[in-house]
Formats: C-alpha cells, sequence, structure tokens
C-alpha cells in the first residue's frame, strides 16, 4: 500500500507504506495512518526526523531493515549484481522538504493511505 503526504504549503509525495510507518515514528508519531501534524507540532517532528537522520547517515541509529521476502532464495553471483538498497535516511529526504515548507510556511501536514 501506498501512502500520500500532504500539505497546504507543497506538494503531495508518495511513498511506500512500510517506510512511511517508520519516518512517522521517527519523527514523533504514531505511526497511524491516516494522520495529521497541526501547524504547531510539524517544527518538533521536522527536528526529531533531521535528528534521526544524521544518526542514521552516521550509522549511530539502529532501525531494523526487514529483508525482502524473496531475499533468502538468492545466490551469491546474483548478490553481486544487486543494487545496495536505498537507506532510510535517504527516503527521508522529501518528507523533510514538506515538514522544512510546512513549518515556514507555519501549515499543517497530513497523510492518508493511497490505493490498496
Amino acid at each position: 500500500m501506498l501512502v500520500t503526504f500532504r500539505s497546504t504549503a507543497t506538494e503531495s509525495i508518495t511513498m511506500f507504506q512500510d517506510v512511511a510507518i517508520q519516518l512517522l515514528k521517527l519523527m514523533g508519531a504514531t505511526g497511524r495512518i491516516p494522520g495529521a501534524l497541526g501547524p504547531e507540532d510539524v517544527g518538533d517532528a521536522l527536528q526529531k526526523l533531521e535528528h534521526a537522520t544524521e544518526q542514521i547517515k552516521a550509522g549511530t541509529h539502529v532501525t531494523a531493515a526487514r529483508p525482502a521476502d524473496n531475499e533468502d532464495a538468492q545466490n551469491e553471483d546474483e548478490d553481486e549484481e544487486r543494487e545496495a538498497p536505498v537507506d532510510l535516511a535517504t527516503r527521508a529526504v522529501p518528507l523533510l522538504s514538506i515538514l522544512k515548507r510546512a513549518a515556514a510556511a507555519n501549515a499543517e501536514v497530513m497523510w492518508e493511505a493511497k490505493g490498496k
């Protein structure tokens, strides 16, 4: 499933639900979908997510990376050709952008499930 983040201050973004839930929890939200942050809460959420992404980049933040469902079926030759997964700090960049712009505009941020 996909999750769409919206704010009146910026365009919307859509990401996979598992990534969205991880990022929501890093910014201090419950991880429930749908949800929202009022304008007064956006700055705090932004600071928490920025801090968490800095820790991830520094290698000091522990996030359990869930292996793909078929990962154990891979052999070593295929592993060498496989690209490295995108880390959570990189996946957070679009959400950080929305939070920064919403904080600057004193606007809310909302998220909801998209499709099934």
